[in-house]
């Protein structure tokens, strides 16, 4: 049996590359950019207005010179005008072009109108109010670097440079497969010895979380179909995450059915909690890799998070996610596994705090409900209250 570290090393080194694709930029979003995004152009293209105003030559302006005749109007969007009287104005909407021949801009509520004229009542700056030319970039600048998640942000950056088609990193294939007779769909009523499935939901909502369409597959307990469905799996899919089947119950089959189909076991059985008896394989003719993961809800919860989420984040040339929290309250580990404690976060005078949130073990789903994370404790460690530990994120929230 190896260590949580060694599993997660090993994991790490069966990292894909799935090549690269090209998607409109509406479906972009949360995609991870394949490609460097430069300016095509400066930015802003040209001198513009940062105010509702009068543009005007600012040598115009003396103790004598206070009034502008109106002489036009320059409109966002609308081609520049041409200032060729030095005591007059022309009326400028934010985001208009300046008008050639002018070089300062004075807001509306700083100035009084007398029929046609504008009369200036404030302390005047030469170039104020204007949004200088590739001020904010200059054409060729490098935007956006490759590897990062696309957000909002970035998507408007994109457009802002016409990038209608955007190149991406290509998501793996993924089946989701739940194992075990004792499993009934979720809109039936089970029986005194069932159970509905929830691994499969859990794991395909997740992976929407990524971008990755998962597709459910369910295998009952008999090893000839176990063996018939797995084949066919494997050859369709990049990636098999499963859950159930790979402890030592005699009905857990998998093992055995990988290894006859050819798919070469990395390891098997993790000295961690939960998740000890997590499967990690590689079928190299296929290309598929095998995440088998223990059929409790919390353990294939959170070896999810362990171990494929940063294979995935590596595999697409992403980071993963990695900061310590201050622990609310001492904890004690005896065992000679790294434990992972579903924990809630508060912030506390600027510190983000962890709480251990009170399971029943791996099949307390309500406890995984409640958890922001999991903090990671390791073998024989005694955790004062106080001190920062290695946290890992489940939820979207504020402060995480």
């Amino acid at each position: 049996m190896i260590t949580f570290d060694e599993a997660l090393r090993n994991v790490l080194e069966h990292s894909q590359n799935y090549g690269e694709e090209s998607v409109e930029l509406v479906d972009s979003h949360g995609r991870i950019l394949a490609e460097i995004i430069e300016a095509d152009r400066d930015f802003p293209p040209f001198d513009r207005s940062t105010k509702d105003g009068i543009a005007i030559r600012f040598d115009a302006l003396n103790s004598q010179n206070q009034s502008f005749k109106v002489s036009g109007i320059a409109q966002a969007g609308s081609p520049q005008l041409s200032l060729d009287d030095e005591n007059c104005c022309i009326e400028v909407m934010t985001g208009a072009i300046i008008p050639q021949n002018a070089d300062t801009v004075v807001m509306y509520e700083h100035t009084s109108k007398n029929e046609d004229a504008f009369i200036i009542n404030e302390a005047v700056k030469q170039g104020q109010n204007i949004h200088y030319q590739a001020s904010d970039v200059e054409k060729g600048e490098v935007l956006l670097q490759s590897g990062i998640k696309i957000t909002p942000a970035e998507i408007g950056v994109l457009a802002t440079v016409g990038k209608a088609q955007v190149s991406v990193k290509k998501l793996p294939k993924v089946a989701v497969i739940s194992t075990g007779n004792e499993l009934v769909d979720v809109d039936k009523t089970p029986l005194p010895f069932q159970i509905r499935k929830s691994n499969s939901y859990s794991l395909i909502s997740l992976l929407e979380n990524e971008k990755i369409k998962g597709a459910i597959h369910h295998i009952l307990d008999e090893p000839s179909a176990i063996k018939q469905t797995l084949e066919n799996l494997l050859k369709d899919y990049d990636v098999l995450l499963l859950s159930g089947g790979v402890s030592k119950g005699k009905y857990d089959f998998l093992p055995e059915a990988f290894n006859s189909l050819g798919v070469e076991k990395v390891f098997h059985k993790v000295l961690q909690r939960p998740g000890k008896p997590f499967w990690f394989g590689k079928h190299e003719s296929y290309n598929t890799t095998v995440f088998s993961f223990p059929g409790n809800p919390v353990s294939t919860f959170v070896n999810y998070h362990l171990y494929f989420k940063p294979w995935l984040n590596k595999t697409l040339g992403t980071d993963t996610m990695q900061f310590d929290v201050f622990l609310d309250e001492p904890y004690s580990n005896s065992t000679d596994l790294t434990l992972f404690v579903g924990v809630t976060l508060k912030m506390i005078e600027g510190k983000l705090m962890a709480n251990t949130i009170t399971s029943t073990g791996s099949g307390d789903l309500l406890a995984l409900a409640k958890a922001d994370g999991f903090i990671k404790v390791l073998p024989k460690e005694e955790i004062p209250k106080g001190k920062t530990v290695p946290f890992i994120p489940t939820k979207n929230k504020g402060v995480v």
